[in-house]
């Protein structure tokens, strides 16, 4: 006779009680603990036991070091932010917005691996056989001889095509919607998705396999389900763009076997995720010229530089309370910097709105940003346009200083290279026997914001 079990569960982290709680005590949420009844099955009758790993424990020293696999998918942006291509027996969790690309690339990544000689299976709970297919034929032109589509929700079921087939690569699309007829809990619930995802990450590891899941968000921008879902799987990365723009950004939140700082950058086109191979070029390719608060700045992203768009607009405020909006930008760092220029420049800003964007729908975490915003903001109050062939870097610290940035010759060359005849750089980054050797860009080094603003208003 098997027993029901009913729990409260948090939706946000998983915490889990026996009565339903107002404030979860594990993350502070409120009104956030939900009902969840679960069924305990016979253990001879769970999936569980047919793929746990039996291996005895062995000495460290006695393991043989080996290399470890990777798959490449083709894609060059994909394979440098999964840290040079996809390891065998590894899980990767590609969150984001709904209809951001995360079916997209996921299928294309199996379509191209598929070509390979690699035996793919692609699990759609979400859509027909008949829809992926019209997916990968819009996406792929070459001839898919070993992808196998299934349209399952049931882990079980999934378990048993995986044993049968035994795939090199898995995805699963989505993680959310796969449930365990074990748990009388509807898919997507806490306890539905964290028993789902802990099942096929062991089966992956057991068997050596690559597998994908998809995951939705929340309205927060936060992975849905428990947090364990994130701990548990190999490789995090989140699609981050506009929804309704063509331009995406793939970037590695968490990543065992790579960087967590590397950026893919794609383009939506009607056959599927474009490369975009010189992302700096499109990001300013719409770029207005002499126009006040735009300022183009040289940002690195892992070992990766490009140049960004930071636009910034200073209006005064019509209500009591002033507004500080930024896009793309932290917006406890716009209020740092804001204060910076009140407090050491003597620019008036106590009375305006500021807003500030960063083109392209990139989000800049780079501090050598900080002397960009600023000058940004101080161009669109000052109603000065920063000339055009001017690119600005630096950081910028509460004494208004200046302070040096990492890998300075690797932005440089980028921006020389995309036509920027000036650049407003920190003076500590030049120093004596300095290996920057550039052969028309003209370095303008500051120590303060102040020396960097009264270059712009000459």
């Amino acid at each position: 006779m098997v027993k029901a079990k009913t729990t409260f569960v948090c939706q946000s982290c998983g915490q889990e009680s026996t009565r339903w709680i107002g404030k979860c005590p594990g993350c502070q949420s409120w009104n956030t603990f939900v009902e969840e009844t679960s069924v305990a099955r016979p253990k001879e009758n769970t999936v569980r036991g047919l793929v746990a790993n039996t291996d005895e424990p062995v000495l460290l020293k006695d393991i043989a070091p080996g290399r470890e696999e990777r798959y490449k998918t083709g894609m060059a942006e994909f394979d440098r932010v999964l840290g040079g291509g996809l390891v065998a027996g590894s899980v990767t969790l590609i969150a984001g917005d709904p209809g951001i690309g995360k079916s997209t690339i996921a299928l294309q990544a199996a379509c191209l691996l598929s070509t390979q000689g690699l035996k793919v299976l692609y699990v759609s709970g979400e859509e027909s056989t008949a829809q992926t297919k019209m997916r990968a034929d819009r996406i792929l032109n070459k001839t898919a001889n070993s992808l196998f589509i299934v349209n399952q929700i049931d882990v079980n079921i999934i378990v048993e095509f995986i044993n049968k087939l035994e795939p090199d690569v898995v995805v699963v699309d989505s993680i959310q919607v796969v449930y365990q007829s074990g748990l009388e809990s509807s898919p997507g619930s806490v306890s539905q998705v964290r028993e789902s995802a802990s099942l096929l990450t062991q089966m992956a590891k057991s068997r050596g396999m690559a597998m994908f899941l998809i995951g939705h968000v929340t309205k927060d921008g936060a992975i849905a389900g428990p947090r364990v879902l994130e701990h548990i799987v190999d490789t995090v990365l989140y699609f981050e763009g506009e929804r309704y723009s063509a331009y995406r950004v793939l970037r590695a939140v968490k990543n065992r076997f790579g960087s967590t700082n590397e950026l893919g950058v794609f383009e939506m086109t009607s056959s599927g995720l474009a490369e975009v191979s010189n992302p700096s070029e499109i990001f300013l390719s719409e770029r207005a010229k002499q126009s006040s608060g735009s300022v183009v700045v040289p940002i690195l992203e892992g070992t990766r530089p490009f140049l960004v768009e930071v636009q910034g607009l200073v209006a005064r405020s019509a209500f009591g309370m002033v507004r500080h909006k930024a896009q793309g930008f932290d917006a406890n760092r716009l209020a740092l910097l804001v204060a910076v220029l009140e407090k050491r420049v003597g620019i008036r800003l106590e009375d305006q709105d500021i807003f500030l964007n960063v083109v392209g729908g990139v989000r800049v975490e780079d501090p050598a940003a900080d002397l960009g915003v600023a000058l940004a903001v101080a161009s669109s109050f000052l109603d000065k346009p920063v000339p055009s062939d001017i690119a600005i870097l630096g950081e910028v610290g509460l004494s208004s200083e200046v302070r040096s940035v990492a890998h300075i010759v690797t932005r440089l060359n980028e921006a020389e290279k995309l036509g920027f005849k000036r650049c407003i750089m920190p003076k500590n980054n030049i120093k004596p026997r300095s290996d920057i050797k550039l052969k028309t860009l003209e370095l303008i080094p500051v120590a303060d914001v102040r020396a960097a603003l009264d270059y712009i208003r000459k």
